[in-house]
């Protein structure tokens, strides 16, 4: 008897150890083997990964020097749930107290989200209020948690809207500056690796907690000044409405340096309520978006290049023509009845089409505008003047069209129209940047919206803009800016030019293409550029105005240079220019 009582407690104890090293060996197969796995599992249920949102840079104009914000971040607060988290039981309220608080544009289906299975991650409203997000929080429902962002907020209301563009819904620039220098303005988003409650808040304390601060982006103060954009958007609105036109732009741009001080559209829109635009045509800036047969004021460019490479001088002159035979075609002055000996002067001032074409000859044989004619001006028109060419501005930009002389279309006939400003596309930036540098002294600068960035200060760190290129000699420059002033004073356009001060400049009427190719009178585009100051320029101004599919004709000395001077003779007051002598 006591051998098999002995027999069972050694088979009992042999079954209790073996129990017991099944139970060590499951234990250390979790604890030592599969700890990692179960670690891993353990976090991806209590730890949350959480974007902490960069705040976006800011955008300042100038006000005569000081930088001045017109683009602001507000706060607001993005509504987020766990639905593996959120009480079934308060599906139903959290729905209810998201429309009472924050109104239905801004809440989706929240059933539908939190009921959906496999996500751990749903927005169930944007863009709310500090004070809507707090009386929401007081709910304390499981599984729902708030984001903190930011929209931007324009307190200058559709002031250089173009330039500026706009941030959509997904947080993105769009147009303007806020899509071309988007990488600069976002910023970097940090990280926030934390431990949650059953809340989904995350814990202050926890060894696994990581958190990587997010880092602001630029605050970009523009070359822009607020007072110069401003006057020039009214001006520039009258002058299209006077003319029963639908659009038109204004550049205004420092030939010292290639800064732009105003870049004016009209239709504009909102930024704040970009989404309410009936056309995103509406959104270009039309001063680098929308190329342009600028017409005759590229007879200015035409008479540089002349001049430059010593074609001919201010005082020569031809015998003028009503017409003139190229090739194959017949090409005319608008104004007819001026035949006689007319001088470079006579040109400008009463845009003749017959003179150019004849000057421009004098850069060949002098019969024609032969290759080597096509080349010079070539070289002049896109290798120095940036024509068909992007200039490098702070926002998108076309190249436009110029054709080289080895193509098939680069030949007289296209060449010599070329001299009065058709069978070439340009842009605003580009002729108004080019237009800087034949009256600033010769120097091409680099066209620019960008100031520099806002220090923790508050000052401007500048952003040095030095000259690219030479274009034409010094010399040059001062005989076309005479030539310009003669232009200008000797027709009734410069009749209210402030007295004591250099006004030059120069109309241009652009013919439209029909659908069949062929230029027609009966609607026309008015441009108008032109330079003011006492001693030197100070201030380049470059108009449009047009009305696409309305049939007007529009010319640019009663329709463009009313802009151009009302605009200029307000810039002599607002810059406090002193007069000559």
């Amino acid at each position: 008897m006591q051998r098999t009582s002995r027999s069972r407690t050694d088979i009992l104890a042999i079954i209790l150890l073996g129990f017991m090293a099944i139970f060590v060996l499951r234990l250390f197969w979790l604890q030592v083997i599969r700890h990692g796995e179960y670690v891993s599992i353990a976090k991806q249920s209590q730890q949350r990964n959480f974007t902490l949102p960069a705040t976006r840079g800011e955008i300042y104009m100038m006000d005569q020097g000081t930088p001045v914000p017109v683009v602001l971040n507000q706060t607001v607060f993005t509504v987020i749930a766990d639905p593996e988290v959120v009480k079934a039981d308060d599906v139903d309220d959290i729905e209810k107290a998201l429309r009472d608080v924050a109104g239905g544009e801004t809440v989706g289906d929240v059933r539908a989200k939190l009921t959906r299975d496999k996500s751990r991650y749903e927005v169930l409203a944007r863009n709310i209020t500090r004070s809507q997000a707090e009386k929401l929080k007081k709910y304390e429902y499981s599984g729902v948690g708030f984001q903190r962002g930011s929209v931007r907020n324009y307190p200058e209301g559709s002031l250089g809207a173009q330039v500026l563009g706009f941030v959509n819904a997904e947080g993105k620039g769009q147009y303007g500056v806020e899509q071309q220098l988007n990488e600069r303005l976002k910023g970097r988003d940090g990280l926030l690796q934390s431990v949650t409650d059953v809340k989904n808040v995350p814990l202050n304390v926890g060894k696994d907690n990581v958190r990587i601060e997010p880092k602001t982006g630029d605050a970009i103060a523009l070359t822009i000044d607020r007072n110069i954009q401003s006057y020039a958007e009214e001006a520039l609105k009258r002058g299209v409405e006077q003319a029963g036109a639908t659009e038109g732009s204004v550049l205004v741009m420092n030939p010292k340096n290639g800064q732009v001080l105003a870049d004016a559209n009209y239709p504009t829109f909102a930024p704040a309520e970009y989404y309410q635009a009936k056309d995103a045509a509406v959104f270009a800036d039309n001063t680098t978006m929308v190329p342009l047969e600028p017409a005759s004021i590229i007879k200015t460019f035409t008479m540089a290049t002349a001049l430059d490479k010593g074609a001919i001088t201010p005082d020569s002159s031809y015998v003028n023509t009503d017409c003139i035979q190229v090739a194959d075609r017949t090409m005319c002055n608008t104004l007819r009845g001026l035949g006689g000996p007319t001088n470079v002067q006579g040109v400008l001032t009463n845009s003749l089409n017959v003179g150019t074409i004849t000057f421009a000859r004098q850069l060949g044989d002098g019969a024609s505008i032969n290759r080597q004619a096509r080349d010079t001006i070539y070289d002049y028109f896109h290798n120095k003047f940036g024509f068909g060419e992007k200039t490098g501005i702070e926002v998108a930009e076309v190249p436009g069209l110029i054709y080289s002389p080895e193509t098939t279309e680069g030949n007289e006939v296209r060449y010599s129209a070329m001299t009065f400003g058709q069978s070439m596309n340009l842009t605003m930036i580009q002729v108004a940047t080019a237009f800087c540098s034949v009256v600033n002294g010769g120097e091409y600068y680099r066209p620019t919206l960008v100031a520099g960035t806002i220090t923790a200060d508050g000052a401007v760190k500048q952003e040095v803009n030095k000259p690219e290129r030479r274009t034409i000699s010094e010399a040059t420059s001062g005989q076309i800016r005479d030539l310009l002033v003669g232009a200008r004073s000797a027709t009734w356009i410069g009749a209210g030019d402030r007295p004591g001060y250099t006004v030059g400049g120069k109309t241009g009427t652009a013919e439209t293409v029909t659908s069949t190719g062929e230029y027609t009178a009966r609607e026309t585009v008015a441009t108008y550029i032109g330079f003011g100051g006492a001693d030197e320029p100070d201030y380049v101004i470059m108009v449009r105005v047009a009305a696409p599919g309305k049939g007007l004709n529009l010319e640019g000395g009663l329709h463009a240079s009313p802009i151009f001077s009302d605009i200029a003779n307000w810039i002599i007051d607002f810059m406090k220019l002193a007069p000559k002598g």
